[in-house]
């Protein structure tokens, strides 16, 4: 298994410029990595969840490369998300497989910088979409890393985004020697407590 682990989810990766430049990039990359395209492993949704668990349980990176589809992410993804990133597993009594364990959001999207302001037509910064991925990594006693976003992905010319693509390759191939990681917070307690469910619960249900 591998230090570092991008799953890259896009839909229609043939049709990509960015998410499938940063995924060849990551796979040129001279560090200790596994890159998983979803899409291409998962035609039919089938997630091999014992595959999956044991993937990012032996990980210390885990980086979710995606393109932002309104204001979240990719439905693949985001079943992997439920499947994989289970209670008792994941989060709650007995699950600490992902704890100490760093979560790093790599995305775009198809609007400006402009575009997420209280002015724009997306009315919140970015960050306000955010919450969901960082509480994720808070539940589960991950750290979130500093995301990396590229807005304006239909517009970006090939100097930018060979650019974005030097930058990303940077950052593999140096993790976790980063500066402002001396600056993150340490990890919200968000213990969930035992009685959170009832036992032999299905794991959706609510």
């Amino acid at each position: 298994m591998s230090r570092i682990v991008v799953l890259v989810a896009h839909p229609q990766m043939q049709h990509s410029r960015v998410t499938r430049a940063l995924m060849a990039a990551a796979g040129r990359a001279e560090c200790d990595i596994q890159v998983v395209d979803l899409y291409a492993l998962y035609p039919d949704y089938l997630i091999d969840v014992a595959a999956e668990q044991a993937r990012v349980a032996t990980a210390q990176l885990v980086v979710w490369l995606h393109p932002i589809h309104w204001y979240s992410m990719p439905p693949l993804m985001k079943l992997w998300l439920d499947e994989v990133f289970a209670f008792g597993w994941a989060y709650g009594p007995g699950g600490d497989a992902l704890r100490g364990k760093s979560l790093w959001l790599v995305t775009s999207t198809g609007g400006t910088d402009d575009a997420y302001r209280p002015d724009g037509h997306n009315r919140y910064f970015f960050d306000a979409f955010l919450h969901p991925y960082e509480q994720t990594a808070a539940l589960c006693g991950m750290k979130w890393m500093p995301p990396l976003v590229l807005h304006g992905a239909h517009r970006i010319n090939e100097n930018a985004l060979a650019a974005h693509t030097a930058l990303w390759a940077e950052r593999l191939s140096t993790w976790p020697a980063w500066p402002e990681l001396a600056d993150i917070e340490d990890t919200p307690d968000c213990a969930v407590p035992g009685d959170a469910r009832p036992p032999n619960a299905p794991a959706l249900a609510d």
